[in-house]
C-alpha cells in the first residue's frame, strides 16, 4: 500500500486523540450540569457504556487515516455506450514529407486524425502506421487520450522499412477490426499519398478483402498532383538535401488518384478530395452513415485510490454511534410512524394497456388530456394507444397536437409513431399510397432530427427510401419508440469469445513492443524506400 501524502499519516492519531479529549470534557460537563439541577439526577448523567466514546474515537482515526491518500491492489473499470469500431492508418513513409500541404503530407494527415479522433467520442479507435511494413500501435480502445499520443509520436523514422506497400495494412487492418466481437460497424481510414510500391493487383485484392468482411473503406488523399522533392532536414530543422535514389537522382513525388479510386472501388469505398479544407468533417460525415451499437471495455489500473474505505468505516461507525443512543432510538420510532407506506397508484390508462385494452386505455387518456390532467403527455399517450389498437386515422389528428409539445423527447416519440401509422396507412391505401408514403418519410426525418441515434426510425426511413427492405417488408411495431433488444447472433459462447479477444490483445501487444523496438526489417517487395 501506498499513500498520495505519507506526512498526513499523523493526522489519525492526532484526530483519534483530540476526539477522546472531546468526549471526556463534554461527559464531565454533562455530569457536573446534572448534579447541579439535582443531586438524583447526577448518576443518571454518567455514561453507562464506555462503547460510545470508543466508536467516536475509532471513526476519528478512520477519517484521519483516509487523509494520507492509501491505494493499493488493482481496479478493473468498465467504459461503455453506443459506438463504431475504426481503424485509423497513417502513412509514414518519406513521401509523406513532401511540402505541398501546410507544412508537409505527414503533419496535415496526423492533424486531420485528431480532429477526428475529437469529433468521434464515443466510438472505439485503433492506431496503425505503415511503410513497407504495418505496425499497430493501439488496438481498438476508448481511451482517446492514448490514441493522441500515438499520433503526436508518428514519424518516418517509426518505420524500419522504406516504401510504401497497402496490401498488408489492408491484411492487419481485417485482422483487428474483425477479431473485435462488440460495437457497431467497422470502418478503415487511411491517410495516405497513394504512393504505393507494391503490386497495385495485391492492394486490390486486400481492398476487396475488406468489402466481403463488411469493413468500410476511407481513404483520404494527400499532397497535390504536380512532382514535389522530399526535403532531408538536419537537426535544427534546416533543409540540407533532398532525397535520392540509387542512381543520385532527386525523388519525385506526387498524389496518385488513379490508385486510390482503384482501392476505393474494389473496396466499396470512398475516396475524400485531398484539396478539402476539413477532411476530418467529411469523413465523420460518412462514418455517419454507418450503425452504432453497444459496445464496453474493461481496464486494469494499479494503486487504485482506497480513502473511500476509511470514510465508509468511518460513516458506519458514527451510524452505530448514533443509531444506539437513546435519543436516536426514539427518533428513529417516531418517523417511522410519522411516514407510513402509500402504495403508488397506477393510471387507469397504463393498466388498460397492460391489460391489451388499448382501445380502452385510449379513451382513458383522452378523457385524462380533456380533463387537463398530463398535458401534453396525455395526448401522445391517446395516440400512441390508438396506434397499438390499429386504429391509425384517429391516431394521428391526437399525435398532430402532441408534435406541438415543448420537450424533445416527447415530439420525438409523436414524430415517430405518426411516421408509423402514416406507414400503416400506405399499406392499405393503394391509391394514395405515394402520397401516405411522401408524408411518413416526412415524420421520419423530423424524428431523426430530434434523435439522430434512433435505430427503428432510420430503419423505417430505410423503407421508404430502398424498393426493397434488407430483410423485412413491413415497418418495425414500435408504438412506444422505445429501441429494440439487440439480438445475439453469435454462435460463440462469452468464454470463447472472451478467449479469442484475449488472444487477439496479446498479439497486438506483441507487435506494438516490436515497433518499440524499431527492429530493422528487410522488405523484399520493392527497393524503393520513399
Amino acid at each position: 500500500m501506498r499513500f498520495e501524502l505519507p506526512i498526513l499519516l499523523w493526522v489519525a492519531p492526532a484526530a483519534a486523540l483530540v476526539t477522546l479529549l472531546l468526549a471526556w470534557l463534554v461527559t464531565a460537563r454533562r455530569i457536573r450540569l446534572a448534579a447541579a439541577w439535582s443531586a438524583k439526577l447526577a448518576p443518571l448523567a454518567r455514561p453507562g457504556r464506555v462503547s460510545s466514546v470508543v466508536l467516536l474515537v475509532l471513526a476519528a482515526a478512520a477519517a484521519g487515516f483516509g487523509t494520507a491518500g492509501p491505494r493499493g491492489g488493482r481496479i478493473q473499470r468498465s467504459e461503455g455506450g453506443q459506438g463504431l469500431n475504426v481503424l485509423i492508418a497513417v502513412d509514414v513513409s518519406r513521401s509523406m514529407l513532401a511540402e505541398d500541404a501546410d507544412p508537409n503530407r505527414l503533419h496535415r494527415a496526423i492533424r486531420e486524425a485528431q480532429r477526428l479522433v475529437q469529433d468521434l467520442p464515443s466510438d472505439r479507435i485503433g492506431v496503425v502506421a505503415f511503410a513497407g511494413q504495418s505496425y499497430l500501435l493501439s488496438p481498438l480502445t476508448l481511451d482517446h487520450s492514448a490514441i493522441r499520443l500515438y499520433l503526436e509520436s508518428l514519424d518516418p523514422d517509426l518505420a524500419s522499412a522504406g516504401g510504401t506497400q497497402l496490401e498488408p495494412l489492408f491484411r492487419v487492418a481485417t485482422q483487428v477490426l474483425t477479431g473485435s466481437r462488440e460495437g457497431g460497424d467497422r470502418a478503415l481510414v487511411v491517410f495516405s499519398d497513394g504512393e504505393g510500391h507494391d503490386s497495385l493487383s495485391l492492394s486490390v485484392n486486400g481492398a476487396r478483402d475488406l468489402r466481403r468482411e463488411g469493413i468500410r473503406l476511407i481513404l483520404a488523399g494527400q499532397g497535390g498532383i504536380e512532382p514535389q522533392r522530399i526535403p532531408i532536414r538536419d537537426a535544427t530543422g534546416a533543409v540540407s538535401d533532398y532525397k535520392r535514389d540509387a542512381e543520385g537522382n532527386p525523388v519525385l513525388t506526387m498524389r496518385r488518384d488513379e490508385v486510390l479510386q482503384a482501392l476505393a472501388l474494389a473496396a466499396d469505398g470512398v475516396v475524400v478530395p485531398a484539396d478539402l479544407p476539413d477532411q476530418a468533417g467529411a469523413i465523420r460525415d460518412q462514418l455517419g452513415a454507418l450503425t452504432r451499437r453497444p459496445l464496453r471495455e474493461r481496464r486494469l489500473a494499479d494503486l487504485a485510490p482506497l480513502a473511500w474505505i476509511a470514510a465508509l468505516v468511518a460513516a458506519l461507525l458514527l451510524a452505530v454511534q448514533t443509531g444506539s443512543r437513546r435519543g436516536a432510538s426514539l427518533a428513529s420510532l417516531l418517523l417511522a410512524a410519522a411516514l407510513p407506506l402509500q402504495a403508488q397508484e397506477v393510471p387507469q390508462g397504463e393498466r388498460l394497456l397492460r391489460a391489451g385494452r388499448a382501445r380502452e386505455a385510449a379513451e382513458a387518456y383522452r378523457r385524462d388530456a380533456k380533463a387537463g390532467k398530463g398535458g401534453d403527455t396525455a395526448w401522445y399517450n391517446t395516440g400512441a394507444s390508438l396506434v397499438r389498437a390499429e386504429e391509425f386515422e384517429a391516431s394521428r389528428d391526437v399525435l398532430l397536437r402532441a408534435i406541438k409539445s415543448l420537450d424533445p423527447g416527447l415530439r420525438f416519440r409523436a414524430f415517430y409513431n405518426l411516421g408509423l401509422a402514416t406507414l400503416q396507412q400506405s399499406r392499405r391505401d393503394t391509391a394514395g399510397r405515394a402520397a401516405r408514403e411522401a408524408e411518413a418519410l416526412g415524420y421520419f426525418k423530423q424524428a431523426l432530427l430530434l434523435d439522430p441515434g434512433s435505430g427503428e426510425a432510420k430503419w423505417n426511413l430505410e423503407l421508404l427510401l430502398r424498393p426493397e427492405p434488407p430483410s423485412s417488408n413491413s415497418p418495425r411495431p414500435n408504438p412506444q419508440g422505445q429501441r429494440p433488444q439487440q439480438e445475439n447472433t453469435s454462435a460463440l459462447s462469452p468464454t470463447q469469445a472472451e478467449a479469442i479477444l484475449s488472444s487477439v490483445e496479446q498479439s497486438e501487444s506483441a507487435t506494438r513492443q516490436s515497433v518499440v523496438r524499431r527492429q530493422r526489417l528487410r522488405s523484399s517487395a520493392s527497393s524503393k524506400d520513399w
